[in-house]
């Protein structure tokens, strides 16, 4: 999967799409960068038009690299960040990469240190959605 691009058709809430375009266009991270460009290619919907298996702010994602580990993360805004608590930030390298993913899909990304890295979505899970928390 690794010596691949993959850049699927991400989908994304009309909400959360005026607030994370906003935030990474201000940001100078490489997250930032990520997150501008996944922003200015997604598919946005009316909020209640997003599929129930799409990545948005406030889910909790089960995900598997391309090195076969397996990982299970809250997407959030940068103020709630804690990976201690399994919370990551929209604003990092993967947070970028699975915001409006769908189960199944995978993606190609690139982490802090230019690492090319690949990950597939195993399940989405609304309940510990928290996208009204910036």
């Amino acid at each position: 999967m690794r010596n691949h691009n993959l850049r699927p058709r991400i989908t994304v809430a009309l909400s959360e799409h005026r607030q994370l375009l906003a935030m990474a266009a201000a940001g100078t991270s490489p997250g930032a960068e990520s997150l501008l460009d996944e922003m200015e290619r997604a598919n946005v919907v009316q909020d209640d038009k997003l599929n129930s298996d799409v990545v948005r702010m406030g889910s909790r994602v089960q995900f598997r690299t391309d090195e076969g580990s397996a990982k299970e993360v809250t997407l959030v805004y940068p103020a709630a960040a804690d990976i201690s608590l399994g919370r990551v930030s929209v604003l990092t390298p993967v947070g970028a990469a699975l915001i409006g993913l769908r189960t199944g899909q995978s993606i190609t990304w690139r982490s802090h240190g230019g690492k090319k890295n690949a990950l597939t979505v195993l399940s989405v899970d609304q309940e510990h959605n928290l996208s009204d928390q910036v």
